[in-house]
């Protein structure tokens, strides 16, 4: 197996034990406290081992997550003690082998057709878009792609940093656009403007004037709704504060997710100097803020809640392989924050070349209609036609933006709020 795959079902544990520790504590199973404490200190473990070769544990398929999480419930205490047990031997086994692997795939030889990409887990897991990428990338290029799988995607934007004297990679993929301030002062990457660029993407897409960062893919953060929940659908922000919402929002937390960091940004968007008085009245409708996407829209699939922070492409995911469409993405009259993703030609790279004929292929349709379906984002090319899953959800009539560092101002002083 490639090791890259054995650290992804680490991941997927991290993300089942966060699942199980807010599902027990939101239901009040009387779960025994030593079992949760053991839960939270494995993934304790396992996310300072995350942390320290760079693995990302955010975007495991939720229903996956789910199916684990209540059936880790239903074999308590016993053999969920064993089960810990194991995983965390499997930890232990894992961590004397894989420190020395090179995620890369190998050595560098710049003499190779090769291109090193950074990017973060989703993108080149077995179900991302990236194997399939790679293998066409090749077939039109002859250029092998080397991924390095990073956190997410201020790991991948870190590690590089780390790595500015003497760097390794070619191309960063999966820099949002949260990060372009950063991204631009640490001074890793140089501009390149594809000659794909103007022919198929939309402007209003484009994360920089100078082409430092190309987006690849976007979408919108949305609230989505469970049409079979007792609660209306809300039509604003500020609905969403009404008393009827009481206990009925899942939010996710900023300091360590995409979505959560994008609902922040989207409250100062909106609100802008008042955006902490939004937030003290949001407070009664929060259930809870998990720590990642998928532990938080895991308890919304399970029912737990009517409501849930996450993209509006969300809605295309279900309709595709649950065959429903339950679950609504919600455009609100105030509009929606855009969610942008890019990749950016490193500075000094080791095989600039390869790098310029990565991202020139990156835009083409032959790479941009993998997109849709494994990373249920739409594609920057506006020639790609989408799939019969994105055909029904909704497109915000009004588009928001704030900085990066904007929104990293506003981080501390929501969770100020949250945890009084």
């Amino acid at each position: 197996m490639n090791n890259s795959y054995v650290i992804l079902y680490f991941q997927k544990l991290i993300n089942r034990l966060h699942f199980f520790c807010e599902y027990t504590r939101i239901r009040k199973l009387g779960v025994p406290e030593h079992w949760i404490g053991a839960s939270k200190s494995l993934i304790g473990f396992l996310e300072v081992y995350n942390r320290i070769y760079s693995f990302r544990a955010e975007s495991i398929p939720e229903k996956g997550v789910r199916t684990e999480a209540l059936h880790l419930i239903r074999i308590m205490p016993a053999e969920g003690i064993m089960k810990l047990r194991l995983y965390f031997f499997l930890f232990i086994v894992c961590s004397i082998i894989l420190p020395s692997t090179a995620f890369a795939g190998g050595k560098q030889d710049t003499a190779e057709k090769i291109v090193v990409v950074y990017t973060y887990d989703s993108f080149a897991s077995e179900w991302g878009p990236g194997a399939e990428i790679a293998k066409r990338f090749k077939e039109q290029t002859g250029y092998t792609v080397n991924y390095v799988i990073c956190e997410d995607s201020g790991s991948v934007l870190s590690k590089a940093i780390a790595e500015k004297k003497n760097p390794r990679a070619d191309v960063l993929l999966g820099i949002n656009a949260f990060l372009v301030d950063k991204t631009r002062s640490a001074g890793v990457l140089e501009p390149y403007t594809s000659p794909n660029l103007d022919k198929v993407v939309p402007q209003h897409v484009i994360m920089t004037d100078d082409q430092l960062l190309t987006p690849y893919d976007w979408g919108y953060f949305a609230v989505m709704y469970d049409t079979q929940s007792k609660v209306p659908a809300p039509q604003s922000l500020e609905d969403l504060t009404k008393p009827e919402y009481a206990k009925s929002l899942v939010i996710m937390d900023p300091r360590t997710s995409a979505p959560g960091l994008g609902f922040a940004a989207w409250t100062k968007a909106v609100y802008g100097n008042d955006y902490l008085s939004y937030w003290k009245r949001l407070k009664p409708s929060i259930l809870t803020m998990s720590h990642s996407w998928s532990a938080g829209y895991g308890l919304f699939t399970a029912g737990e809640a009517p409501l849930a922070v996450s993209y509006t492409t969300s809605m295309a995911y279900h309709i595709r392989y649950d065959k429903t469409d339950r679950y609504q993405a919600l455009t609100f009259a105030e509009g929606n924050m855009i969610a942008l993703e890019g990749m950016g030609v490193v500075k000094n790279a080791p095989h600039r070349a390869a790098a310029h004929a990565f991202i020139d292929f990156m835009l083409t349709e032959k790479a941009q209609e993998v997109l849709p379906e494994t990373q249920w984002m739409y594609p920057a090319n506006t020639a790609v036609q989408l799939p019969e899953s994105f055909k029904t959800v909704p497109m915000p009539k009004k588009s928001l933006t704030i900085s990066g560092t904007e929104a990293e101002t506003a981080v501390d002083a929501i969770i100020s709020v949250l945890e009084k």
